[in-house]
């Protein structure tokens, strides 16, 4: 009888009794498993074990994505920021622009975020909204919200077109001003003021139609699925919430949620 491989599919056995599976999702092949080198082949890095190593400027040779991160979970925008780490560690320039990203009275005046990222090279971010959030009756004014994210809208605009006049197939110095280029732009809680009508939808479709090819760009935020974006993104994904501590009444916790 077939039994299940780890993968979920099936491996059948050989007249030795032996198991042919893949390995990583590849195709399946023979395996010498007393040749160590084979084995190695087969791993990421040929067997070498990844080490630190100093950021030194780079460009990346795959980018050009569009990234939809949304949903009612917590984790949108650690995800996003995650990617611009690693981009940022490959020497890539990553530049995060914050739409309307407030907070409740819980949170202090600090966010851990902000003081990792000024000690990455590489990664350079700048916050157009302020403290509360629309429509939440926070004592915020909603008008001023939607003066920031139209100044967020057109922030981006500037950096999408700064990036088309850039060559993105180089390096960048680490330092460099974003207005440069950048290899990859997080857009955080752009879709939040898409949700809030402080943006339209078009807006963002056209930004997206004016990025060149080569600029990876991650849009954040929404609990409502983005649907005018579902044609004109690459990976879409919904952090769904399960869980949540804040429904029983945790407040906002250093070093967590900021």
């Amino acid at each position: 009888m077939d039994e299940p491989a780890a993968n979920g599919g099936e491996r059948e056995a050989d007249s030795d009794g032996e198991k042919e599976g893949d390995i990583d999702g590849g195709p399946e092949t023979e395996v010498d498993v007393d040749n160590e080198s084979d084995v190695f082949e087969n791993t990421p890095g040929g067997g070498t074990t990844p080490a630190a190593r100093p950021i030194t400027p780079d460009a990346p040779t795959a980018f050009g994505l569009v990234q939809v991160w949304w949903g009612d979970g917590k984790g949108k925008t650690t995800a996003a920021m995650g990617m611009g780490l690693r981009a940022a560690g490959n020497g890539f320039r990553v530049h995060m622009l914050q739409f309307m990203k407030g907070g409740a009275s819980s949170v202090e005046a600090v966010r851990g975020e902000y003081n990792a990222i000024e000690a990455l090279p590489g990664f350079s971010y700048e916050n157009l909204g302020h403290y509360g959030w629309h429509g939440m009756a926070d004592g915020s004014d909603d008008v001023d919200h939607e003066r920031e994210a139209r100044s967020g809208l057109e922030r981006a605009r500037d950096l999408v077109s700064a990036a088309n006049e850039a060559d993105l197939t180089t390096p960048f110095p680490l330092d460099s001003d974003p207005d440069e280029g950048v290899h990859m732009l997080v857009l955080d809680e752009i879709l939040y003021a898409v949700e809030s009508d402080l943006i339209e939808p078009e807006s963002v479709i056209e930004l997206l139609d004016d990025k060149p090819d080569s600029l990876e760009v991650v849009l954040t935020g929404g609990h409502a699925e983005p649907v005018y974006l579902l044609e004109h993104a690459d990976l879409v994904t919904e952090v769904a919430k399960r869980r949540h501590p804040f429904d029983d009444g945790q407040r906002a916790r250093r070093g967590t949620e900021y």
